[in-house]
């Protein structure tokens, strides 16, 4: 085994802010992705020779199509209430993750081509010419940032810092230098219709596969259904549902659901996939080229209804942006929320009296949960405000007998990311995976001191990789971290089949 080339950092309880480290991280950078990932996506396969006048043509571009761009670049005043609150930051120490100084290298190209004051006096306003040391630094610190929007929390001028990155990100793209990571993976869904690259006969085989396994668990015939025209609800969940654990688990959940409700679903082989890697690039042709698969499964299954399964940025960009990307949806049931989540529909399920459970079966998990980044800032759900935070938790109570909350200053909308989020959970950049991580698992290792907690659950298939991935590192184990519907599926309460 290869020795670790980073240590881990040190869990200090009460948390510390660290001291700056200039340069910590600046080694620190994903793979370069090569012309077979970027054409598919509509960029140029290497870096092109005019890059200089292309990027500073499509920034141009970007401050003219996106009216906050022009605002948050504009806007701050270097107050410092966001410079502590990026998880990077306090697992790095580096200056440049802070994200008033990571908005900072966009802002200072902005200022030197798009302000008076820039043009003129540019030494006066913090103003730079784009050089080739510049874009390595927005490849550097553009893929330090999981678009996670926590900072936007606490700027008292609302800056996404997100929107930014995005923005850079696409600006790199659009010159030939894009990550590999994500733009291999977008491009496995416009051929294949998931990120995993997993074709229909694989498919098959999985669901095949998990239905045998149920059935010899709870001795009920739980399908699952793959291109059943007709079928009521379109279920689209993360690809990593249909293998990996804690997601599989999720999956099963969900199946159970929908069994013990007498609801008929289906999967979609043409779209086997809720996320929707397009919104980590910032590039919104690619996202509605994503979502349109989803869109014609829908239509060419019949379907009343679309559910998304447990991810948290495939529901943000389902809950934010469906309706212009890809609506609408007046070909659905109007009854129904579109989009829907798989905790709304279970939570109502619960409401209303169609599922059974037996917390009894969960007696031995003391649970805690995860907020996701982009479900807790970036989309709502249910009909009420806050629902994005009470529906899960008043899923894992009806499941469970033991629950815990984290501190309040790291849950809800203060939630911090598990630190792989933004198309960064890669093992290229596992010492940023790793040390972006210490904030929740700081949190976490208190509650676990403190009120026993054995399990985290998170509603969101990145959470539930990067936990898996990281949670070992600082000495706890990979099997913590549950998903929701795991939770719920344990708990379901049938009669075996006679």
């Amino acid at each position: 085994m290869a020795k670790r080339e980073f240590s881990i950092p040190v869990i200090k309880s009460p948390p510390e802010i660290p001291p700056i480290r200039p340069g910590a991280m600046a080694h620190s950078r994903p793979f370069v992705a090569k012309a077979e990932h970027q054409e598919p996506l509509g960029f140029p396969g290497e870096l092109v020779d005019n890059w200089k006048s292309v990027a500073i043509d499509k920034m141009e571009e970007l401050l003219g199509k996106y009216r906050a761009l022009p605002v948050f670049l504009d806007s701050c005043v270097k107050c410092g209430a966001c410079t502590d609150k990026c998880h990077y930051y306090l697992g790095t120490g580096d200056p440049k993750n802070m994200p008033v100084a990571r908005q900072d290298i966009l802002r200072s190209v902005y200022r030197r081509y798009f302000t008076v004051a820039g043009k003129y006096f540019p030494k006066l306003v913090g103003a730079a010419e784009l050089t080739e040391e510049v874009i390595d630094d927005w490849y550097r610190y553009y893929h330090q940032c999981s678009e996670c929007r926590r900072c936007s929390v606490y700027c008292p001028f609302g800056i996404d810092t997100a929107e930014i990155t995005m923005a850079g990100r696409e600006i790199l793209a659009s010159i030939g230098v894009g990550q590999k990571y994500a733009n291999e993976i977008i491009g496995k869904v416009h051929k294949i219709g998931n990120n995993l690259g997993l074709p229909e006969p694989a498919l098959v085989d999985t669901l095949e596969g998990l239905e045998e396994e149920v059935e010899e668990e709870i001795n009920v015939p739980v399908k699952f259904p793959l291109d059943q025209v007709g079928a009521e609800v379109l279920l689209v969940t993360p690809s990593a549902d249909f293998f990996a654990e804690p997601h599989v688990d999720g999956l099963i959940g969900y199946a159970k659901v929908f069994h013990q409700a007498g609801i008929s679903w289906t999967l979609s082989s043409y779209a086997s996939e809720a996320a929707n890697f397009g919104i980590f690039v910032g590039n919104y042709e690619n996202m509605q080229k994503v979502a349109e698969r989803i869109r014609q499964a829908a239509l060419d299954l019949g379907v009343k209804r679309i559910v998304v399964g447990e991810c948290g940025h495939a529901w943000r960009v389902a809950y934010s942006f469906w309706n212009t990307l890809i609506g609408p949806f007046d070909f659905l049931d109007t009854a129904y929320p579109t989009p829907q989540h798989i905790c709304e529909l279970t939570y109502h399920l619960l409401q209303q009296g169609q599922l059974k459970l037996d917390p009894a079966q969960n007696d031995d998990k003391v649970v805690t949960f995860h907020d996701s980044c982009n479900v807790s800032r970036g989309s709502r759900m249910g009909d009420m405000p806050g629902g994005q935070f009470t529906i899960p938790r008043a899923l894992i109570r009806s499941a469970c007998p033991h629950f815990v909350d984290m501190a309040p200053e790291t849950t809800h909308e203060h939630t911090f990311c598990c630190g792989g989020g933004g198309g960064l959970l890669t093992d290229d950049l596992l010492e940023l995976r790793v040390k972006g991580a210490l904030p929740r698992v700081s949190a976490l290792k208190r509650v676990i001191e403190e009120d026993g907690v054995t399990h985290m659950a998170a509603i969101c298939a990145i959470c539930k990789s990067q936990f898996s991935k990281v949670l070992p590192e600082y000495g706890m184990g990979m099997d913590m971290v549950v998903s929701v519907h795991q939770l719920i599926g344990d708990a379901l309460v049938f009669e075996p089949a006679q």
